[in-house]
């Protein structure tokens, strides 16, 4: 008996692909989408779009490995997993897969072409074969499977090197009771370690092939062990970055279970983050509408059927967010209205709460912690000098949701408060030209925030002496701690034994002096890149540690005293406050024409784009501006500097260094940034942001110094098919929106992509190809700089 029509398709939430051959129908749900696509006869339908909300279902002739992909928050896209499939079952006849070379590695000839060779079989005469394009095919039912055309003249056809489906349904099968998921796997913890195309994972601990940021420090809850099949960021199914060099990372093939999970029951009654987790009982939406159940198609046809969604929590008419929409929402019993979001109250003073809030807090401080969540003191100033206006206040500002919105956050009088969990706490300011600011308040002298993440000791350890503590000086040559784990979770072998590791050198007897104590991370060479250790990995001899720098960092770097609150909207690009990027430097030639942007890293180093020093060899032909806000206006705090010399990355990657005369003057509006502590790139999630000097909105004249928050993608998005189709090197890494287009984003060739830890900022990019960033799919490429800590540090 054929079973449900949608099981001929792979399903994937949240996601719209672009193509131009498409048709719209209104249907009621998934199923009629899919039997509109079945029957399409204006294309060969590959996939179809719907979007639950709004009962839209589109047929496409394109599917993801063929056009562009895009974030969209409640769309469901289908592909019919025959076009999607890279093996063949049987002789392959109904293989769909662009494999398009023959076994001797000839590429193929496209089916509709007639050189060199003069085809038999053709489009025209095989309507159902799928000769698209020069893809391999078996259309005459040839035992040796799929075939194609060469482009070879004197070889007219060859088979082509398609793998068999069979090990890996057969390995499936074998696993369906042991080795299964439920949901999108993304608790899956089974042992599958090979892709749906049968290529080998890459471990998750190593940074070869493919360079990542998916480690148990930035994932410390995913079960990130050895090279096994994980799901750590919600994609529709656990994944792996492969060990082929040209398949950066692929969809395993992990059976579902058979025994669908419990739904849970009465949980919290307040949402954190996004509220996905909520399993409360709130069934009523902000404006007062009664919530529709969840399992009824009356006043609104819908997709959320419970059955279909077990895992998310789709009992009565409870206010739920199974799409991972801003909060928790629910079609309403109104007619007229189809949905609407709750009001449901944030778990911010609650045990649900965020885990940085101290269990015990004195009610009233004049400084916070953390983030300032539970800051409950009577501090009503901004940073600038300006007075709060008062929570409950309309004027100068409307504020009478912000109430509603955050009802646990004591939003008493004009105190200053973080409800919404930003960087520290602030408020609305009482000038109508500003809307808010961040508070004038210290943070507390809480020495917990210096410890590792990953120190095994108290987290009340007092930092002492660099000698003894687990932080490091410069390159960490007297470090003599006792951290014994590299960065990538390997156990540091013992300095005295040979084994698993033969050395002859670096031993307590050679290096006396070099603190080579039992199997602590230590520095005996003087390495520029810091601290390592020989491992217990037979596969690894040696590794660096990851050990945090010790606090009060040479010239106070990244910090950003005069950073005032955003009076634009979050994903435009919009003046930056006087003094909120001090690091960031004006490369001009010496015509005085500014054509390039740098950073300042160091009183005297300056850090740009290689291909900014394309017009001339010569230092003295650059010059560099520091401490400007506008490229056209003169300032108190400009400072110009020449150029010494010119330092390009020797193995041709898109970064330089200059090296200044004489060292700048460091004070707020001049000041380096700082440099990634270790090879890692920068965790997910982490608030960026790109600037340049861009053009002033409405004038042709000078050009201010921009600013916008810019998310970084994984390479993972960078490679797809439509955005930069797998042509980002290993060094390199992307960001943009994916989401939505912007009104004005424009990057700057040099220019830095820096990114907030703590209360400093660190550059992780430069800035190199891709300046306009202001649509989707078009992502702008950067330089990745922990590729290149060891260069920067032993040239400077």
């Amino acid at each position: 008996v054929k079973g449900d029509v949608l099981d001929d398709y792979l399903r994937m939430d949240g996601v719209w692909i672009l193509t131009r051959n498409k048709q719209f129908y209104e249907t009621n749900n998934e199923i009629e989408c899919a039997e509109k696509c079945e029957a399409e006869r204006n294309f060969t339908c590959r996939a179809f779009l719907y979007t639950r909300k709004k009962l839209q279902c589109l047929t496409l002739a394109e599917n993801s490995k063929t056009t562009l992909i895009f974030s969209s928050t409640d769309s469901v896209l289908y592909e019919k997993r025959i076009y999607l499939l890279q093996c063949k079952r049987g002789i392959g006849k109904d293989y769909r897969g662009t494999e398009a070379k023959t076994w001797r590695g000839i590429p193929c000839q496209k089916w509709a072409e007639k050189t060199p060779h003069n085809p038999n079989i053709t489009p025209e005469k095989y309507p159902s074969a799928g000769l698209e394009e020069n893809y391999c095919r078996n259309p005459d039912d040839d035992v040796n499977g799929p075939w194609c055309y060469t482009t070879n003249p004197a070889i007219r056809f060859d088979y082509c090197n398609i793998p068999e489906c069979e090990g890996q349904v057969m390995q499936t099968t074998e696993a369906t009771e042991v080795d299964c998921m439920m949901c999108n796997g993304e608790d899956y913890h089974g042992n599958v370690s090979r892709t749906e195309s049968g290529l080998e994972c890459q471990r998750w601990d190593a940074q070869e092939p493919h360079m990542h940021g998916y480690t148990l420090k930035h994932f410390p809850g995913k079960d990130l062990k050895m090279n096994y099949c994980r799901n750590p960021d919600g994609e529709l199914r656990p994944w792996c970055f492969t060990t082929s060099p040209t398949k950066r990372w692929e969809y395993c093939n992990i059976p579902r279970c058979t025994t669908r999970p419990r739904v849970s029951g009465l949980s919290s009654q307040c949402i954190s983050g996004h509220g996905e987790d909520y399993r409360g009982r709130i069934a009523i939406t902000e404006s007062g509408n009664i919530c529709q159940h969840w399992n009824m198609q009356f006043p609104h046809k819908h997709g959320w059927i419970p059955d279909r969604y077990p895992c998310k929590g789709l009992e009565e008419n409870y206010c739920r967010n199974p799409d991972g929409e801003k909060r928790p929402w629910c079609y309403t019993s109104n007619s007229s209205v189809r949905w609407e979001y709750c009001s449901i109250p944030r778990c911010d003073r609650t045990e649900q709460g965020s885990a940085d809030v101290p269990a015990q807090i004195p009610q009233v401080e004049e400084c916070y912690r953390d983030k300032g969540l539970s800051y409950r003191g009577t501090t009503s100033i901004t940073e600038s000098g300006r007075k709060c206006q008062a929570w409950n206040s309309k004027s100068p500002h409307n504020l009478e949701k912000i109430l509603k919105k955050f009802p646990n956050a004591d939003l008493r009088e004009n105190y200053c408060r973080n409800p919404d969990g930003d960087d520290r706490p602030w408020c609305f300011t009482t000038d109508p030209n500003r809307i808010w600011e961040y508070c004038n308040l210290r943070r507390c002298d809480d020495h917990t925030e210096e410890a590792t993440p990953n120190d095994q000791k108290e987290q009340s350890v007092v930092l002492t002496t660099p000698t003894t503590s687990d932080c490091i000086n410069g390159n960490g040559k007297d470090y003599r701690g006792t951290v014994a784990k590299t960065g990538n979770g390997r156990t540091c072998q013992e300095w005295s034994s040979q084994s698993p590791h033969s050395h002859k050198y670096f031993t307590p007897l050679t290096h006396p002096r070099a603190g080579l104590d039992k199997n602590y991370c230590r520095n005996p060479d003087g390495d520029v890149n810091g601290l390592w250790c020989f491992t217990t990995d037979p596969e690894k001899k040696w590794e660096y540690c990851e050990i945090p720098r010790c606090s009060s960092s040479d010239h106070d770097c990244g910090k950003f005293p005069m950073r005032s609150g955003r009076i634009c909207e979050q994903y435009d690009m919009c003046d930056a406050s006087p003094g909120s990027w001090p690091w960031h430097v004006s490369l001009r030639s010496s015509t005085n024409t500014h054509h390039c942007s740098g950073t300042l890293i160091h009183p005297q180093w300056v850090l740009t784009a290689a291909q900014c020093l394309q017009e001339s060899t010569d230092p003295s032909s650059y010059m560099v501006f520091l401490g400007i806000q506008n490229l056209n206006a003169a300032a108190p705090s400009l400072q110009i500097r020449s150029v010494q010399k010119l330092l390009k990355e020797p193995g041709g990657a898109d970064i330089a260094l200059l090296k200044l005369h004489s060292p700048v003057r460091i004070g707020d509006h001049v000041k380096p940034v700082c440099l990634p502590e270790t090879s890692l790139m920068v965790e997910r999630n982490s608030v960026c942001f790109l600037t340049a000097f861009g053009k002033t909105r409405g004038t042709n004249a000078g050009k201010t110094l921009k600013d916008i928050e810019f998310p970084v993608l994984e390479n993972r998005m960078c490679h797809r098919p439509g955005f930069l189709h797998g042509s980002i090197n290993n060094h390199e890494f992307c960001g943009g929106f994916t989401f939505r287009s912007v009104h004005y984003c424009e990057a700057e060739v040099g220019g830095p992509l820096v990114c907030q830890n703590k209360d400093r900022f660190v550059q992780y990019g430069v800035t190199s190809w891709g300046l306009d960033c202001s649509q989707p799919s078009k992502p702008t490429g950067f330089v990745q700089i922990p590729s290149f800590l060891s260069w920067i540090k032993n040239v400077m």
